[in-house]
């Protein structure tokens, strides 16, 4: 059996990202990946919005990570040529409620230390959006738009510049801890064993799976999984807006929010579909309930004018009609066992977040 120091289990963003702060901290790592190439599932199937921290609450690992992460993602991709745009968020009141809820959204922001938030009137909103239709809004100038794929090739390309590599087409059966160690039961066309150190399971979705079979994990620490499925309609033809829009959020989400990529193009999404397993369809139909809330902030959506796009899926900890889950990063001093980290429930804003969250499990381990 062959001994290796670190396995990270998942080559989305934030397992190359962890992969990645080991690799810089001198550590040997290699990234088993399920599939054929880097990010197949969540990373590559979501709004490649770069979020302020706004939304999650104070204390919590979302709110932490999100905002330092922020703080590490713009300079990272200025200075790896990563294409990237800073083009702000207006969250928008159409009504006197929702303008009320403006105060207390900013003020949660600010607990979270996002200090740059500012409120815009009916008459500036015009002037900065003429095709928006609001009472008020607040403009955070911070949220931006990203190329995942290339923050994962640059990631990528850091471990593999420090000897580190990613094994694909790697789906792990099992883990077994062990005192010498953790044992990867790695399966494919030509099963084999190794044995590591160091075991992050940074699976996404599937984290909650593969840890139900690890030998030695104890039921308690094994949350288990919901599958949230948005689906995302694109729009046909150019939209007038050059900030993204979200509407003051409600209970069931941050509602029909228009993200743009960076070509302009504008998407709308996602809604909440609640799945029993991963599924990226997208059914026409869906986008029907879509019109009459854009047209809520847009009332010159066109008839016709939304299709069918893409679909993700957010690993969940909570089930449907729960309050929203945290982050879980649950090292040694939380199960008990020597050499494994598991990752559960990272969702958005987890592509904002995968750098600090790579600094942070770098940390976890000190040997």
């Amino acid at each position: 059996m062959e001994d290796l120091d670190c396995i990270v289990i998942g080559a989305g963003v934030v397992g190359l990202a962890i992969a990645r702060a080991l690799a810089l901290k001198g550590r040997d790592v290699v990234v088993l990946e399920k599939t054929r190439q880097i990010g197949a599932e969540t990373s590559s199937h979501n709004s490649e919005v770069i979020h302020a921290g706004i939304y999650y609450d104070a204390g919590s690992l979302k709110a932490r990570f999100c905002v330092e992460g922020r703080k590490q993602l713009y300079p990272f991709l200025s200075e790896r040529g990563i294409a990237h745009k800073k083009c702000g968020k207006l969250i928008v009141a159409t009504s006197e409620t929702q303008k009320a809820e403006l105060k207390n959204i900013a003020a949660r922001a600010l607990r979270n230390g996002v200090d740059d938030l500012h409120f815009v009137e009916r008459a500036q909103l015009k002037e900065m959006e003429p095709d928006l239709n609001a009472l008020a809004a607040l403009h955070s100038p911070s949220t931006g738009i990203l190329d995942s794929h290339g923050l994962m090739v640059a990631c990528q390309g850091d471990l593999e510049d420090r000897g580190g590599a990613i094994a694909y087409l790697s789906d792990v059966d099992r883990l077994e801890v062990t005192h010498d160690g953790v044992i990867i039961s790695i399966g494919g066309e030509a099963p084999m064993q190794v044995r590591a150190r160091l075991v992050v399971n940074a699976a996404g979705f599937s984290a909650p799976l593969l840890a139900a079979k690890t030998i030695g994990l104890k039921p308690a620490h094994i949350p288990r999984a919901y599958y949230a499925k948005g689906n995302y309609f694109s729009l046909a033809g150019k939209a007038p807006f050059s900030r993204l829009i979200y509407p003051v959020p409600e209970k069931a989400g941050l509602g029909v929010h228009l993200t743009l990529d960076l070509g302009g193009q504008a998407r709308f999404g996602p809604d909440v579909e609640w799945v029993e397993k991963p599924d990226y369809s997208v059914d026409p139909a869906r986008g029907e309930v879509f019109y009459a809330a854009i047209r809520d902030y847009w009332p010159g959506l066109p008839d016709g004018a939304l299709h069918a796009d893409y679909a993700g899926i957010r690993p969940k900890l909570q089930a449907p009609g729960e309050a929203a889950a945290d982050f879980r990063i649950d090292g040694p001093s939380v199960h008990g066992l020597p050499g494994l980290i598991n990752l559960f429930g990272i969702e958005s804003p987890g592509l904002t977040s995968s750098l600090a969250i790579g600094d942070y499990v770098s940390t976890l381990i000190s040997h």
